[in-house]
This record gives C-alpha cells, structure tokens and sequence, in this order.
C-alpha cells in the first residue's frame, strides 16, 4: 500500500510521464535488425550441428546418422520462434533468440554424447520434444501477449498460483531426497520451475505499486536506514516460504532462488543497501539452522566440506569429487567432445552435474566461452530493463534476468565445489521438460518486454 504522502510523487510521476509522450510520436524508430538475428540463429544452428558431428566421429569414428535431422529440426524450431518475433516483435533485441537457441543446441549436444555412454537411458529425445514445447509456448507468448503490462494485472493472482504450484509436491513421494516432482501415470514435471516465473511477476507487481513506501519509509539503526516494521512484513514472509520449501521438500535451491529473487528486486525497487543486509542476515541465518536440522541438507554441506571423505574411507568417489576430477581432467582445452569420462559422475550427469561434461570435453577455454554466453543473457536482460521507463517492466525484465543469473551461479558453485550442491537444473543446457520449457518462456517474456523499450512509443495505450 503507497504512503499517502507519496501520492502526490505519483501524479507528478505520471504527468511528467505524460509530457514526455507527447513529443514520442516525433522520435524516430530504432532500427528493427531482424536480419542480423536471422544470421545469428542459423550461425547457433550450424554450431550446435558440428558440436554434433564432432560427438559422433569422436564416439564411433562416424557422423552420426540422424544429423540431418537434428539439424533440420533444431533450424525449424528456431526459424519458427524468428518468424513470431518478426512479425509481432519487430524491435525486440536481437541477441535474446539466438543466445538461447545456441544454448538449447548446445544442451542437446551434450545429453546426446552422454546418451551414447548409456544406452539403456537416451534423455535427448524427450529434451528434443521438451524444447519443441517450449519453442511452441515461446511463441505463444510472443503472439498473443499484448503488452508486458498486462501481466501487471494478474500480480495476486500470479503468488497464489505460485504457492500451489511449489505446495502440490509435498503431497507427493521424494525423488532422491527431494520433493520437487509431480508424477503421475508415468508423467513427472517440477512444478517450482513455473513458480519462479509467477513469483517474478508478483514481486514486479507489488515493488512498483510499494516502491515510494519501501524507500522512504524506516527508522535509523546507526548508518543503516532499514524499513518500518509493516513494510519489512513481506521481506519476512517471503523468507519464512523459502525456508518452508527447503524444510518441507528439502529443496535447498529452490528456496535460494526465490528469496535472492526478492532481495535483489527490493534492491532495485528502492536503491537501499539496507535491503541486501537485511537479505544476507535472514539467508545466513536459516541456511545454519535447516543445514544443522535437516538430515539431507546436512549431508550435502558435510559432502561439500569434505568431498573426497568417502574416497579415504575406502569406499569410492562421491558424485561431487567425480566432477572435480572431470573438471581437472579437462584442464585448459577439453579432452574433445565425445572424449570424455564424466558419465563416471552417475544418475546425476545429465541434469545437476552436465557442466561438468562440459567442463571436461570442451575445457576453460570452452566453460568460460559458455558462462559468457550466460552473462551476456543477462546483460541483455539488465539493459531491457534500464531501457523502459514504467517500473512494472523494468522491475520485471531485472527479475528474469536474475532468475537465470542465480540459477547458475547456485548451480556452477555447486558442481565446482564453491557452495553446497543444490540440484538445480542449468538453464537450456542440463536434462529437465520443465526447466527448459520455462527458460524459453523467460526468454519470451524478455524480447516482449525488449520489444516495448525499443520501439514502441513510450505512450502508447496498452491493448
């Protein structure tokens, strides 16, 4: 709820808003630069297709048979999505589509070379159906999404959405340790994938509709100007539901994902570096108190503190020492694709532990290039936001972005040995329906949103 005294900040907001509209119509357009996306795409298409080749003649000395038809599929799909945004996103930016073709291409490339060492469990199939799914929903959104400000509408609607989805699991059997599955019929999906989009939604809504109440509201503890204590109330409950989420499905990414998310839009919304304090104490404090009283989180920090224990009891390399010998192995340039031995990691290699592989095969050299191509996702993703004027938007293109940086920053950290093991998905690149169909929706909701910054007038009715 907006202060009353910050009312008169708004229509002051709004009318300089207004002003500004008037002279938009005589601002020239930016350019659409369609053509260079196009020449991007089919340049991720022909990498994703040698990484392919590569696998192959490495693995068996010959190219693998179906490479026509990954290629020719993987170019449908990605000439269909090009096709949307051209015709109902016309300014969208132009390195959002190619970066997560390229990192869909890549990802199927790697689980089909670890489909080669287990032939009993070939994943890249249902990844191939996987991401046809999330290319159709990607386009869906692209078409039939008018306006990003109309998801602003549907804010409350959005949490409560959210909190079933991440409640169904707990009815539901644990999956090695976890309760992050629906299965049914032989049918499974992570519903906290889905959650983290709704939850960005929400917490866009209600910081631009609070952000004057946030900011300048509080009381002074010394040089930190913290919140008043109704304010700091949604900080609090946002906390207690990702401590909730780890306790009850053991699922200590998730419950990280969720309040960074929150922390760093609170930070945004209201520039107060008191927010990250206030986040950094609460995070602190309940990962010592769930790592000390839940028996599976307390497992994964003592595998983190002491990851080759079991190898000096005798006993064999864990999953964790298994992929830091196969990063050690990969040393500056990769073994090659195809070449490597990462698949030693176990059940795991395909979805927690696949940088691994990568790691490995293609080396720093190739990790690096990959974290950069993530970091420039991202970077477009913050430049989308810093483009828009109306704080629904920028608050929501800065959360999607996050989304994805969090995600694999607690997902490289953990595979390397930096923090505690999570067991979340890497974006586009490990095995997982839900985890990427949602990636391709983000990247959806961002050229919608890129979409809006460069090239529509900035007063423009919202349809």
């Amino acid at each position: 709820m907006i202060e009353p005294g910050t009312r008169g900040t708004e229509r002051t907001e709004t009318a300089a808003e207004t002003a500004v509209d008037a002279l938009a119509p005589t601002a020239p357009r930016p350019p659409r630069r369609r053509g260079i996306e196009c020449a991007l795409i089919v340049l991720a298409v022909l990498l994703s297709v040698y990484g392919y080749c590569a696998v192959g003649l490495a693995h068996d000395g010959t190219v693998p048979p179906g490479t026509m038809r990954y290629g020719a599929g993987l170019g449908l799909l990605a000439l269909l999505a090009h096709g949307a945004v051209r015709l109902r996103a016309p300014y969208a930016d132009p390195l959002l589509l190619p970066i997560a073709v390229l990192l869909n291409g890549m990802g199927l490339v790697l689980i089909y070379r670890l489909d080669l060492d287990t032939p009993g469990d070939r994943a890249a199939p249902a990844q191939l159906y996987w991401s046809t799914v999330g290319v159709a929903l990607f386009i869906a959104v692209v078409v039939l999404l008018p306006h990003h400000r109309v998801l602003q509408r549907y804010t409350y609607v959005c949490v409560v959405a959210a909190l079933l989805l991440l409640t169904l699991p707990i009815f539901f059997p644990a999956v090695n340790g976890a309760r992050i599955w629906l299965r049914v019929a032989g049918f499974s999906i992570q519903p906290g994938e889905f959650a983290k989009v709704l939850l960005a939604v929400f917490f866009a809504g209600y910081l631009a509709a609070n952000r004057h109440a946030l900011a300048l509201t509080g009381r002074r503890a010394g040089r930190l100007q913290l919140p008043a204590g109704r304010v700091l109330g949604p900080v609090v409950a946002v906390w207690l539901l990702s401590v909730g989420v780890l306790v009850l499905e053991r699922d200590l990414g998730t419950s990280l994902l969720f309040f960074g998310l929150f922390v760093v839009l609170l930070y945004v919304a209201t520039g107060r570096t008191g927010w990250i304090a206030v986040g950094l104490v609460l995070a602190v404090l309940g990962a010592l108190a769930v790592g000390r009283l839940e028996p599976h989180v307390h497992g994964r920090v003592a595998d983190w503190l002491h990851p080759f224990a079991s190898i000096e009891a005798g006993q064999g390399a864990g999953q964790l020492a298994q992929s830091l010998f196969a990063f050690a192995a990969g040393g500056a340039l990769g073994t090659g694709l195809g070449l490597g031995h990462s698949v030693l990691i176990g059940f795991a290699v395909k979805s927690d532990f696949i940088l691994a592989t990568a790691g490995e095969e293609l080396g720093l050299a190739g990790l690096s290039a990959l974290f950069l191509v993530y970091a420039l996702l991202v970077e477009r993703g913050y430049r989308v936001g810093l483009a828009l004027r109306d704080p629904f938007g920028r608050l929501l293109a800065i959360g999607l972005a996050s989304i994805v940086a969090l995600q694999v920053f607690v997902i490289a950290g953990g595979v390397t040995g930096l923090i505690p093991l999570t067991g979340m998905a890497m974006p586009f690149l490990a095995q997982g329906g839900s985890s990427v169909v949602t990636n391709w929706i983000i990247v959806a909701l961002l050229i919608r949103i890129s979409d809006s910054a460069r090239g529509q007038h900035p007063g423009a009715a919202v349809p």
